[in-house]
């Protein structure tokens, strides 16, 4: 069985084991734990039937289990079931000794659905005991996605539930829940339970039910600056700057800092056609024409001048020769920097 990575990936491990192809091990790693629950509930949610769960599911924690006692549980025979089902969560906390799974995998019981929940951390692929579970079971690898992923992947989820969002609620969700998978699919998943199906997420929506102001956010930032509106950006500081606990300076100079290293590679760019620059600039294309208009307002000479003060910035956010400098005076000094 191949790696498996992905929302695509995790679909078709559900569809698998839905229509009965199921296998006696899913080995279940790496640094995004998304993935990692929602293969793992599922498999504990629907592999046994309720009455069936109290004498063949069992849950271990890596912590508190060796893998002797795994396999020696793996080994045993279902109870009145057609199948038992193991979960070994937090099984990272194994890994000095996983490599003694090895016997057990090379004749895994067939009656036996064993589940590694191997979060944070990944086996060595060249191993023996890679080979052995990615050909007797699921190995899937769950990988951190990149900030410039997560709107697409908003984008999936939302359709996978039967309904559309709008580009600016991608940004604001994107910006304001960063690359924390569970946190944005609990999110949406508020959501769902008040929009009808074939409706659409809006800011507003968004607004009024997870607390992100559509009018006060990075997003809204990013757009004034670029528009050289000076009132509206100053505006947004100040807020921002009475709710440092939802947006930090840290946080927020770094965004405007990525915002006008793309200004710098969109000046650069010799294709400027919109697909090209989406695909380089790594930006919805719906958004082009915001950059568009930063590309005229910000010439290349002066946006190499506002990424070496904002280096400084950046810097001075981290506390480094900042001290007695208020949250709203650096982030007022950054728009001096990038206003004159």
């Amino acid at each position: 069985m191949h790696r498996k990575k992905s929302m695509v990936e995790l679909i078709k491990i559900q569809d698998d084991i839905k229509n009965g192809n199921i296998k006696p091990i899913y080995f279940l790693m790496g640094e995004e734990p998304y993935y990692i629950d929602r293969v793992s509930d599922y498999i504990e949610n629907n592999i046994l039937l309720e009455e069936e769960k109290d004498f063949n599911q069992t849950i271990f924690y890596g912590r508190d289990v060796t893998i002797e006692e795994i396999i020696s549980a793996a080994k045993r025979y279902p109870m009145m079931a057609e199948r038992q089902v193991i979960i070994v969560k937090e099984a990272q906390d194994l890994s000095k000794t996983i490599d003694n799974i090895e016997p057990y995998v090379e004749n895994p019981m067939e009656t036996t659905v064993l589940v590694f929940c191997y979060k944070y951390k990944t086996l060595d692929k060249r191993k023996k005991i890679t080979k052995l579970l990615e050909k007797k079971g699921v190995v899937l690898e769950s990988k951190k996605l990149r900030d410039y992923q997560i709107g697409d992947w908003i984008k999936k989820l939302v359709a996978s539930k039967n309904r559309s969002i709008e580009p600016k609620s991608i940004a604001m969700l994107a910006e304001f829940l960063g690359t924390d998978l569970d946190r944005i699919n609990n999110e949406i998943e508020k959501l769902q339970i008040i929009l009808p199906e074939g409706t659409s997420i809006t800011p507003l929506l968004i607004e009024q039910n997870i607390g992100i102001s559509k009018d006060y956010n990075v997003f809204e930032l990013r757009n004034a600056i670029g528009e050289r509106n000076q009132l509206k950006s100053y505006q947004i500081v100040e807020y921002f700057a009475n709710n440092q606990k939802e947006h930090p300076n840290v946080v927020t100079i770094s965004l405007v800092f990525g915002f006008f290293v793309q200004l710098l590679q969109y000046h650069g760019l010799k294709d400027k056609s919109p697909k090209n620059v989406a695909l380089v600039l790594k930006i919805n294309p719906y958004f082009i024409k915001d950059y568009d208009i930063a590309l005229r307002n910000y010439p290349m000479k002066k946006v190499s001048q506002i990424i070496s003060a904002l280096r400084d910035i950046d810097i001075k956010s981290k506390g480094v020769g900042a001290s007695g400098i208020s949250h709203s005076d650096l982030l007022r000094e950054m728009l001096y920097k990038i206003f004159n």
